[in-house]
């Protein structure tokens, strides 16, 4: 007697190997859900999926993705140029050039701050900066110089 099939492989199972990109389901947009209408278009790309990302990127251009929306519009960060005594001493050539005993500094972007409490300047300073602090102002007086404060910077 001959033995009778009591399984039968799916038809998927069986169409492996060249050329069965469709699985015997005819063309590939017959299996497109809602008949022929084609596919589901952008669905399933939300701004965190992988899925046609690079065809996102060129619609809606490279702020699409990341973080928007509002910010706190308190507290912007003071980005003025700083820099203290005991640095521009350190840096003397660096800033500036000798004529007779006083240093002529350049540094119009910067506000001068004391820096370091128990400092004291050595050197007969003569800056051009943009502010200073009274601190600083002292202490510059007390070794004999001085800080030109120049109104006329732009600021960016």
């Amino acid at each position: 007697m001959p033995t009778i099939k009591t399984k039968k492989k799916k038809k998927s199972v069986n169409m492996r190997g060249k050329n069965m990109g469709t699985h015997g389901g005819g063309a590939r947009k017959k299996r497109k859900k809602s008949g022929h209408r084609g596919g589901s278009g952008m669905a399933g790309t939300g701004k965190r999926s992988d899925q046609k990302k690079t065809l996102v990127l060129k619609l809606y251009g490279h702020g699409y993705f990341g973080k928007q929306g509002i910010t706190s519009k308190g507290g912007k960060k003071d980005k003025r140029d700083r820099i203290n005594l005991n640095q521009i001493e350190i840096n003397l050539e660096k800033y500036g050039k000798k004529t007779g005993d006083t240093w002529e500094l350049n540094l119009k972007r910067y506000k001068i701050l004391s820096g370091l409490k128990d400092y004291k300047v050595k050197n007969k300073l003569r800056i051009h900066a943009t502010e200073a602090s009274k601190t600083a102002l002292a202490k510059v007086k007390e070794a004999g110089g001085e800080i030109l404060i120049e109104n006329n910077v732009k600021k960016e």
